[in-house]
């Protein structure tokens, strides 16, 4: 049987996108290129009469205005120094352990996530701080450059995060939801790094060897104290304030990181370094950042309705009708899809593209989206570290010192993308671990 000329167009379009990828066009220029090109020879002008609705139901999305203030609270925190003022005490207290340093990343990284969800500041931020006292102290260069782009991608999956905003607004489920299902799932990814950091202490002691006893004890206890009540505590109650409200149902997303944008200012204020200079450049920051992240989504809206309206949505269906094993050989190939997809694409490229067309999949099936979406989740932050494109391979490749290779950096981040695949094979065998926490608080 001949496949319609609609659907024809349709395959053309994805293809068409990939090329301009490869060729180095701007994701959103791709994304409208051949949103409207190939919607046209479909259709002519008529298609697009959808469009400026859907567009003006993008930029008037009450619950996607927390893409900016949060956006900008990560890069408050970052300019203000919070993540070096955090690893330089939580390395001192963790100091005597064989890889104590890297535990304070994997716990810098969840605090910075939890606090932010921007990824590249993360990465950036503590490559430039620790990467050469790590290389400094004798830990492997592999090592280093592995704990380090693991940590940061922890924000893509610990709320409030970027990601889950996104996929709850793809998805259709509330933001609270997917925060409360990430909860768990997040803190037992921290866990398996902490965990694989410690078997490696004891297993090969010289790739993580401890602080030297001299720099310990420079600090006395009762310093070290102060210092943690002074430097932790604070971005601690912040995070409280902005999870605690949104999972507690007290204040809207939004509502929350409102909050958050403003903790993040008094922070900065109290610790002495908020000046005209540095909120110029957060407000710039998070401006050029946001403008980004909604200029995807515009566009997205020209790619999706071009696609659905060539029959494209169809052509999925009937292409998931051959994959065997019912839903969860469906589900296995969506994953499988992903990840792939993760070595050559953002995650927000995947989010908007490739994952709407398996949604009337997944809606038939009935299985619960919160679960799925944490999947998703979970998938996506792999493709931070899949070479070729991952892009914390690329963010610490950018801050690293010259005797750092890209060679070292693949092979650091090789352990932490099997224990990420290892976690989402836990979190896909037992969905409770995403589940049980939404349900509990009546979500």
């Amino acid at each position: 049987m001949d496949m319609p000329f609609n659907e024809i167009l349709a395959l053309a379009m994805i293809g068409a996108f990939f090329l301009l990828l490869l060729v180095g066009l701007p994701v959103p220029i791709c994304l409208a290129v051949t949103g409207f090109v190939f919607g046209y020879i479909g259709f002519g002008d008529m298609l697009f009469g959808l469009l400026p609705a859907r567009i003006f139901g993008v930029v008037t999305n009450y619950t996607l205005l927390a893409l900016p203030l949060f956006i900008f609270m990560g890069i408050m925190l970052e300019r203000s120094k919070m993540a070096e003022d955090l690893l330089d005490v939580i390395g001192l207290a963790m100091g005597r352990l064989r890889g104590g340093m890297a535990l304070a990343i994997v716990l810098v990284g969840v605090l910075m996530g939890a606090a932010s969800g921007v990824v590249g500041a993360t990465v950036v931020t503590v490559g430039l701080i620790a990467l050469n006292p790590l290389i400094r102290r004798g830990y492997d260069k592999g090592v280093a450059a592995g704990v380090i782009c693991a940590s940061g991608t922890l924000g893509q999956i610990i709320p409030p995060s970027l990601v889950l905003i996104l996929l709850a607004d793809i998805m259709g489920e509330s933001v609270g939801t997917l925060f409360a299902a990430a909860l768990i799932p997040g803190l037992m990814l921290a866990g398996l790094f902490v965990a694989y950091i410690l078997i490696l202490g004891f297993v090969l002691p010289d790739k993580v060897p401890p602080i030297p006893l001299e720099e310990r004890q420079a600090v006395s206890g009762r310093d070290l104290f102060i210092r943690v009540l002074k430097v932790v505590v604070p971005p601690l109650a912040l995070i409280f304030l902005v999870l605690g409200s949104i999972i507690g149902g007290i204040a809207a997303p939004t509502e929350a990181a409102a909050m958050g944008a403003f903790g993040s200012i008094l922070l900065a204020l109290v610790s002495g370094r908020l000046s005209l200079k540095v909120m110029t450049e957060v407000v710039r920051g998070a401006f050029v950042t946001s403008a980004m992240v909604f200029f995807i989504l515009i566009f997205a809206q020209v790619f999706s309705l071009a696609f659905r309206g060539l029959g494209g949505e169809r052509l999925v269906q009937d292409a998931f009708a051959f994959v065997p094993g019912g839903i969860d050989g469906q589900l296995l190939f969506l994953m499988l899809l992903l990840f792939v997809l993760g070595f050559f694409l953002e995650w927000i490229e995947i989010s908007y593209i490739a994952l709407p067309l398996f949604l009337p999949v997944l809606h038939q099936s009935g299985v619960d989206l919160a679960w799925v979406a944490i999947l998703v989740a979970v998938n996506l932050q792999t493709s931070f570290l899949t070479p070729p494109f991952g892009w914390a391979l690329f963010f610490l490749k950018g801050v690293a010192p010259p005797e750092l290779k890209t060679s070292d950096i693949y092979r650091g981040v090789i352990p932490f993308i099997v224990l990420q695949l290892f976690g989402l094979v836990l979190v896909y065998l037992f969905p409770s671990m995403a589940l049980w926490l939404p349900d509990a608080i009546g979500w």
